[in-house]
């Protein structure tokens, strides 16, 4: 014969275990629920030192297929090659934001700027800015003319600029911009003011 209190004991556990499986099955359904929080992917860089000083951006806006300047003041370094990268990343802040009039995939960042010469500058840019680019021809050329619009208005000397992903050559930006060459500043100068005549 078994003993009474191991009925009790048993229904216990039963009941503890039945109330268990009720209770994860409502928090399964709250999570399944509430909002998931976006995780922001940026990469975190070291803050810059130097004096604040005002720049030039040039923004690209899609709605209407132009470049617009735009003041900004941010702190710069004194070393040419850190100087351009700072700006170029100043832009892409402005692209990452959610009201961006010309939205980057998160996690675009710039590697680096190499000065190569006095006339060339090097823009290295990451694969999550390649991989994630819209693709079109336009989206793709304000992106490259922005970059390029930008360095050379705010360091002299810039004839030539080059675009690498991961520092490799690539093809194209998003399938359409050619990055296989070298881009000459006076000509994507020419191409932008030929965009805001048309507007």
């Amino acid at each position: 014969m078994i003993p009474r209190y191991f009925y009790i004991a048993v229904s216990v556990l039963l009941l503890a275990v039945l109330s268990m499986s009720v209770y994860a099955w409502r928090m399964r359904g709250r999570a399944a629920a509430s909002p998931v929080a976006s995780v922001d992917i940026r990469p975190v860089v070291a803050p810059v030192a130097g004096p604040t000083e005002q720049v030039t951006l040039f923004v690209a806006y899609d709605d209407v297929g132009v470049l617009h300047a735009q003041a900004a003041q941010i702190p710069l370094p004194s070393v040419r090659q850190q100087r351009a990268e700072e700006l170029l990343r100043a832009l892409l802040a402005l692209y990452l934001d959610k009201a961006s009039p010309h939205p980057l995939p998160p996690g675009s960042d710039i590697r680096s700027v190499y000065m190569v010469d006095p006339g060339l500058a090097v823009i290295d840019i990451n694969a999550a800015f390649a991989d994630g680019h819209r693709s079109g021809v336009l989206e793709e050329e304000l992106t490259v003319a922005s970059l390029i619009q930008t360095l050379a208005a705010n360091i002299p000397g810039i004839l030539r600029v080059k675009i690498l992903v991961e520092g490799k050559q690539r093809e194209t930006l998003a399938g359409h911009a050619d990055l296989s060459n070298f881009f000459d500043v006076s000509a994507v100068h020419q191409l932008t003011a030929q965009l805001q005549s048309a507007q």
